[in-house]
């Protein structure tokens, strides 16, 4: 149990503070840890997961932690994998503030913001790829898919009222 509470803690802990540019970024490298390096979750698993994620409110790393943790160990287990997310972040925005918004303007730290900035799409982007494979399995899913373009892009609905559609959609035709 101890093992394994180590190993929430790290993998969340890893993920979460080299997911350089917030939630979207920080999605591969938990897909990375959860079903690539511990195989608590299958490729399909971590999809499903992170559907039910984006359906709530707040952070997606801690949705998954809690999810993961959870799922592993019990609330003691989600609670050290969110400690592993929030724990190590919060320490270092505190100890960094100050440099931070001294040298905010600095071209130093602009330049390397610009060139992590393509690194953090090519994951994110991989990490779609993944997921969309199986996600996909019929024309009714493309078609949902379809509609989501539409309704997001041309039609600008919020994302949270496409996800609830979706869910009912999804009760009535898959069930």
């Amino acid at each position: 149990m101890l093992s394994q509470l180590w190993d929430l803690l790290i993998a969340f802990g890893r993920a979460s503070n080299l997911g350089f540019g917030g939630g979207p970024a920080v999605i591969p490298l938990i897909k990375i840890e959860v079903v690539e390096r511990y195989h608590w979750m299958t490729n399909s698993e971590f999809t499903d997961a992170l559907a039910v994620g984006n359906a709530l409110p707040g952070p997606i790393a801690t949705k998954l932690a809690g999810y993961v943790g959870y799922q592993e160990a019990g609330w003691l287990g989600a609670l050290v994998a969110n400690i592993g997310v929030i724990l190590p972040t919060a320490l270092a925005v505190i100890l960094l503030a100050r440099v931070l918004m001294k040298y905010s303007n600095s071209p130093v730290l602009k330049g390397m913001l610009k060139g992590v900035r393509p690194v953090v799409v090519v994951l994110i982007a991989q990490t779609a790829l993944d997921m969309g494979i199986g996600s996909f399995p019929n024309l009714i899913t493309w078609g949902i898919a379809l509609a989501t373009v539409v309704s997001v892009f041309w039609l600008k609905l919020h994302p949270a009222l496409i996800i609830l559609v979706s869910m009912g959609f999804g009760l009535l035709v898959f069930r």
